[in-house]
């Protein structure tokens, strides 16, 4: 069971706009990770349905989470089917994203009150997730579709909430763009977590990346 409700989760990602997202097989990196982005401020934090026996690993990582990440929402990416949804919310997955939309899974997640954040990459597809109850989309791939699809989203469609994902990086201009462009929250991949910081177990480098993150994410827009 989810440690967070609906409405709890997407508070968090408003409150802190910044999701991270890593898969690591050692589960040991994977908490270390994970702790270090929560002393960074994040309170949502998606790690992916990548690798072979990922559910195991992401089972420790809620469990370690309730005691040493008590505010933090652990929610599970990269997942394309309602089967693979279904067993990570099992698992205590917090949320439930995807690089597409599929029904299936909106429906096993709108089940459990759980929030299903699809990947979506044209207007009608943010529609019809939100038809399904997908209260927020993530536009996706974000660096072929840029902040003025967002922007160009939001005219006729004011009332959608977006998180983008793909082409987002920890500075100043890129994630003004995306945020004066209307997204709610985006999610952030390699660039948070350099091969060479996570080699050299540089925790005190992602806290800070991330702190500094979410200071230009919430800067006031213009």
């Amino acid at each position: 069971m989810a440690r967070f409700n609906k409405i709890q989760v997407l508070e968090k990602i408003e409150n802190a706009p910044i999701v991270p997202v890593f898969y690591h097989k050692d589960i040991e990196v994977a908490k270390a990770v994970l702790k270090a982005c929560y002393d960074g401020g994040v309170r949502a934090f998606e790690f992916t349905n990548r690798g072979d026996f990922a559910h195991e690993i992401f089972a420790e990582l809620v469990k370690y989470s309730s005691g040493e990440c008590p505010e933090m929402a652990v929610g599970i990416g990269s997942i394309v089917d309602a089967g693979a949804a279904s067993l990570y919310m099992q698992l205590g997955a917090c949320f439930v994203v995807g690089p597409l939309f599929n029904p299936d899974v909106a429906k096993a997640c709108n089940r459990r009150l759980v929030p299903y954040v699809p990947g979506c990459g044209s207007v009608s597809e943010v529609g019809f997730a939100q038809e399904a109850g997908c209260d927020l989309c993530k536009v996706f791939p974000g660096d072929v579709l840029g902040p003025k699809f967002v922007k160009g989203l939001l005219a006729p469609m004011p009332w959608s909430k977006l998180m983008v994902t793909g082409g987002v990086e920890p500075t100043k201009e890129n994630l003004e763009s995306w945020f004066k462009a209307g997204v709610t929250a985006v999610g952030m991949g390699s660039k948070l977590f350099p091969k060479d910081k996570i080699e050299s177990k540089d925790w005190q480098f992602i806290s800070n990346i991330c702190r500094e993150a979410l200071k230009f994410a919430n800067l006031p827009k213009k």
